[in-house]
């Protein structure tokens, strides 16, 4: 049988997320296999697979908030706003440290960002990298996006300063363009030449594999596997009995008194196994996915 659950991967830097999918279904023997949320080549730290009925979940783990410590080069300015573009300006920047730890404030909380050219994001139905690639650069609606919480880690100073934070933020944030606004605060440009997630809502770095380790020996993989209730542990969460839970397997619209939930919930057995995941609907409990 093949494997199924949630795969924690610590992502080396030069690989994109693709790359990663792509090698664990070879390692794992089976084409079912998806991830919650791209990180760029440059990028490392957490990756979550999703391994057979787990992908139907992915997205349901890529809604979490994020954790990133990054790294940032004040002064310098990319065409992607990370390491791996081409630099378009260079002119020093000599702001201070508390210059910098002043700024942040500006950037915590409910914020608008304009997504990078380099995104994935379609305008018109075209992705915004593809239109990069051909050369061209076309107006972003801003998108609401939040900070939970941002931090000052590191702070080497000069005319280049390097300057390391921590941020907590909702899905979709955009950290490259986070450090260039931040460097556009106080009057100049700066690039990503690191970075690093650390956690997808409860789910962290700490807990995942390098993925050398798998491809050193993919017998690792079965033992590392979350659960598909583990890997929704962020969730609201209910357990049903059993005359109930058959009624869920079969994806039945209940009535909210008989499945009272509030918002996107996981629905498990007494054994604390995943049926389905539910949300309300219409006065109504209604599947979104059913697995069992």
């Amino acid at each position: 049988m093949a494997p199924e659950g949630f795969l924690l991967v610590d992502k080396p830097g030069g690989w994109t997320s693709h790359d990663v999918v792509a090698k664990v279904r070879g390692l794992a023997g089976t084409r079912k296999v998806g991830h919650a949320g791209t990180l760029d080549p440059m990028a490392t730290g957490l990756l979550v697979l999703g391994l057979g009925r787990a992908t139907r979940l992915l997205r349901f783990v890529s809604d979490s908030s994020k954790v990133y410590l990054a790294t940032a080069l004040f002064g310098v300015a990319t065409d992607t706003l990370d390491a791996d573009g081409t630099e378009t300006s260079r002119v020093p920047m000599p702001v201070s440290l508390d210059e910098v730890d002043g700024a942040l404030e500006a950037f915590r909380g409910d914020i608008e960002q304009i997504p990078p050219m380099t995104s994935a994001i379609k305008i018109d139905g075209r992705k915004l990298y593809e239109l990069a690639r051909e050369g061209k650069e076309i107006d972003r609606p801003s998108r609401p996006v939040t900070i939970h919480s941002l931090e000052l880690t590191g702070f080497d100073a000069g005319e280049f300063p390097v300057v390391e934070f921590r941020a907590h933020c909702s899905s979709g944030t955009y950290v490259r363009s986070l450090a260039d606004d931040i460097a556009a605060s106080l009057g100049g440009r700066a690039h990503l030449v690191a970075l690093r997630r650390t956690g997808i809502g409860s789910l962290q770095v700490d807990e995942a594999r390098p993925l050398q380790d798998y491809i050193d020996d993919s017998d690792l993989i079965g033992p590392s596997l979350l659960s598909l209730a583990g890997g929704l542990a962020d969730m609201s969460r209910l357990q049903v009995d059993d005359e109930l839970g058959k009624r869920i397997s079969h994806g039945s619209v209940l009535p909210l008194a008989d499945l009272p939930i509030e918002t996107a919930t996981a629905v498990l057995d007494q054994e604390g196994r995943l049926l389905a995941v539910y949300g309300p609907r219409d006065q109504s409990a209604r599947p979104e996915v059913v697995v069992a």
